[in-house]
């Protein structure tokens, strides 16, 4: 087998290389236990790659021991010998040789203790030696010149801390310092040393803390209740969490470090924190990790090749058929598969959990979270456990996590005049959210958001004091999050701000980022003019009075990024799009850096358009039909369970229907109202297009029974929703990614279903018959028309006939 077979073998079936390049060197252990070391070792499937790479490109570290190498295989030489190899070498020293029992490294290479020690001349004594430990400025010493402070530190501490607290109990501070470092004497008097440089370190600068254990010493002290104390904030979102991350110079909480580290990643566009790199080191996320076709396999249930949900003994596993744990339910008392509820943290099998039930509390007909079978209690009207997990604010206890709505919520309701009518926004009597319990009107507002002082820019000081008029600009200049969302959406609910195009808005809030950030003032030129006069352009036309989709922002984002790579590249090899050739651009595509490539071509044919860019050719695809298979069998299996099973909710229900029945895509469904639900002596139909649908008895069933009972998360005092579907915001459907995901929860792949359902479709209607009753643009439907070869020649004669016999 050659380097490179291996080289894919790693990739498919790691642990079965590694045992078998170990048992070619080593014949005295089997197989079995030679696969059970290797098992153990390896761990997870990118370290067993990662071993099973580096042992393909040189197998003669097994009989030589010697680095540079992977820790892995280390770990790996040293299991294999205790377990009785002879032949396996031991790992050996880079630089004297010895063999290893530990390892301790240095990049890929592998030393004893002693050669690992750092070497540096002592800042006393000035002899060459291992360094032992650094002075009070951090310079070398050797361990003959230690740094002895004659001081006790507990006298120094309690010192700077009687100064802030008078009568601090010596005993308390000399307790918690010996738990800030218990086996670290060293450490405890390099954390004494800082204090003594800073002592606001404990008055709330704390985030400016040198050493970690600062931070965790002034939580004793807080937690031990020595006044004056303060816990520091993480100095850019302002919370008062656990901050010990380094960043610029300062302690930062673990969501800033995130927000620091955000990246695009390569295969799905999104901006988050990398969760893995790829082989190239290039950012991914958990979902496209998982989903890779290299890292799918074969479930040993089903026998299809899907990402890997839980491995057994006997192999892996894949969602559908990954086994619940056998509980007793706490709602039912049956012993069946189950889960533990995350809001009571009790167990529920799978029946009560999709179980709907008029609830004994609030009477309304919901999903049972707690209770019996004859008293069921729903979500709203059950109370978490503390144990669970659930965040349980204490009785009469203000939150200072809750949103900004509340301040502006009881200042609107109270009546207040301490300002203006100019300069108050008009808050109707609509806008009463009732989901948790009002401040009282002295209180003051909540830290993280009441009032929005503190993340306000110096334009827009406090909008929950009413002394600057509330309007959708003014919430613009806020820092963007959910809380300013869900604020922006209850204000527009209850009719205090206009509606706008809230999609297009961000969409041009990130034209205008991304456009000012880049680097050559030629590029923003272009970029602007791609984005403005064509990106922005086609939105709003194609729109026609309605707001932008998700999915058209998603596109247009696409778009504009693939330009700003290309532009990027150009500027790297000192070209321009005047200047770039068909040589240069073929360069880009085949390279490791380009992204987003089938949208760059957008962007070069516009760029060929405009007469900015000559002698470039990038044609567009054309489409050739679905890409996926045709699954018509799994559909109508799935349509018959939406139909027939009582236990899975109406909504659920209903959408799915919607979706493999009448090919809607969870946009669309997110986005229908009350009003495209007409019922005529006894007749149901549905507005998807121009012409209504008329529906079967039990889709209609459905239909009427979600007019008749839809609700939304969000509580403004009012229930008067237009969408079949609200969301969780006020005022707002569900949005398009939630609907796909609770599709995605029934089993339906969204993309193969409306496919199937589609090319059904385009085999039995005309094309002009299919747009105007899907709502589908003509030019989409003929294109189906034309993909699944349809035979409606004989529609019109059909139709003549019915009216015949009708």
């Amino acid at each position: 087998m050659t380097a490179a077979d291996h080289l894919d073998r790693a990739v498919a079936d790691p642990i079965g290389l590694i045992t078998d390049l170990v048992a070619d060197v080593e014949k005295a252990l089997g197989v079995d236990t030679i696969r059970a070391v290797v098992t153990a070792v390896v761990g997870g499937r990118a370290k067993s790659r990662q071993l099973a790479k580096a042992l393909a490109m040189r197998p003669a570290v097994l009989t030589d021991g010697r680095s540079p190498a992977p820790r892995a295989i280390g770990d790996l030489l040293i299991e294999l010998r205790k377990a009785g190899a002879s032949a396996i070498a031991a790992p050996v020293c880079a630089e004297c040789g010895k063999k290893l029992r530990t390892l301790q490294r240095k990049g890929q290479d592998w030393y004893c203790g002693v050669c690992r020690q750092e070497t540096a001349e002592c800042t006393t004594c000035g002899n060459v030696r291992r360094v032992g430990l650094r002075d009070r400025a951090g310079l070398p010493r050797c361990s003959m010149c230690p740094d002895i402070d004659p001081r006790d530190p507990v006298t120094v501490v309690h010192e700077l801390i009687a100064a802030i607290a008078p009568g601090a109990d010596r005993d308390v501070v000399a307790e918690a310092l010996r738990r800030t470092a218990p086996h670290r004497p060293h450490y405890r008097q390099r954390v004494v040393w800082a204090l003594e440089e800073n002592p606001r370190l404990l008055t709330g600068e704390g985030y400016l803390a040198p050493h970690r254990a600062i931070l965790k010493f002034v939580d004793l002290l807080h937690e031990a209740g020595v006044a004056g104390i303060v816990r520091p904030a993480c100095p850019r979102c302002q919370r008062v969490v656990r901050i010990d991350k380094p960043l610029d110079g300062q302690r930062v909480c673990r969501n800033c470090i995130a927000k620091s580290r955000i990246e695009e990643y390569v295969r799905c566009g999104a901006r988050r924190e990398p969760a893995t790199r790829d082989a190239q080191g290039r950012p991914l996320c958990p979902n496209c990790l998982v989903t890779d076709p290299a890292n799918v396999e074969v479930c040993i249930g089903c026998g299809k090749r899907r990402r890997v949900q839980n491995r057994t003994s006997d192999g892996p596993l894949c969602p559908n058929c990954c086994p619940l744990p056998i509980l007793v339910c706490s709602i039912c008392g049956r012993t069946a598969p189950g889960t533990h509820s995350r809001l009571t943290g009790l167990p529920r099998c799978g029946g009560c959990d999709r179980r709907q039930a008029h609830c004994t509390s609030c009477g309304r007909l919901r999903g049972i979270h707690s209770g019996t079978t004859e008293a069921p209690i729903c979500g709203p009207c059950t109370a978490p456990e503390p144990s669970s997990g659930a965040r349980v604010p204490p009785a009469g206890q203000r939150n200072d996590c809750d949103p900004p709505v509340r301040a502006l919520a009881a200042r609107s309701s109270s009546g207040s005049t301490n300002s203006s009518p100019t300069t108050r926004a008009p808050y109707p009597r609509s806008f009463k959210p009732s989901m948790r319990p009002w401040p009282a009107p002295n209180e003051p507002p909540p830290r993280c958001a009441g009032s929005l002082a503190a993340s306000s820019p110096p334009s827009c000081p406090d909008l929950g004091s009413g002394r600057r008029l509330l309007t959708h600009e003014a919430l613009d200049e806020l820092p963007e999050g959910k809380v300013v969302e869900h604020i922006r959406s209850v204000l527009v609910a209850s009719g205090a701000l206009p509606r706008r195009d809230e999609q297009m808005v961000r969409l041009e809030r990130h034209v205008k980022n991304l456009v000012t950030s880049h680097a050559t003032a030629e590029g923003r030129k272009i970029l602007h003019r791609y984005a403005t006069w064509h990106l922005l352009r086609r939105p709003r036309r194609r729109s026609r009075g309605k707001e932008t989709t998700y999915y058209q922002l998603q596109v247009a984002r696409q778009h504009l990024r693939a330009g700003v790579y290309l532009l990027d590249w150009l500027e790297g090899q000192n070209l321009t799009l005047a200047t770039c050739r068909q040589a240069d651009l073929e360069r880009w595509m085949t390279s490791e850096d380009a992204r987003l490539r089938q949208e760059a071509g957008h962007f070069v044919r516009w760029a060929l358009a405009q007469q900015i860019a000559r002698d470039l050719s990038f044609p567009a695809e054309r489409w050739n039909g679905p890409s996926q298979p045709m699954d018509d069998e799994a559909r109508w299996d799935t349509a018959r369970r939406l139909l027939h099973d009582d236990t899975l909710k109406p909504e659920d229900r209903l959408a799915g229907l919607l979706l493999l029945l009448y090919a809607q895509w969870p946009a669309a469904i997110s986005r229908l109202t009350v009003d495209h639900i007409e019922e005529t002596y006894g007749t149901v139909r549905i507005h998807l297009g121009a012409v209504p649908v008329e529906l079967p008895a039990l889709v209609a069933e459905l239909a009427l029974q979600q007019v008749a009972a839809r609700r939304s998360h969000a509580v403004l005092g009012r229930t008067d929703s237009p969408w079949l579907f609200p969301g969780g915001q006020p005022g707002r459907p569900i949005s398009a990614w939630a609907m796909g995901e609770r599709l995605r929860k029934l089993g339906i792949r969204l993309a193969q279903a409306r496919s199937t359902a589609l090319f059904q479709l385009a085999t039995e209607l005309p094309a002009a018959v299919l747009a105007r009753t899907l709502g589908i643009d003509i030019t989409v439907a003929v294109k189906w028309q034309r993909a699944a070869a349809g035979d409606w020649a004989a529609y019109a004669a059909e139709i003549s006939r019915r009216k015949k016999d009708s």
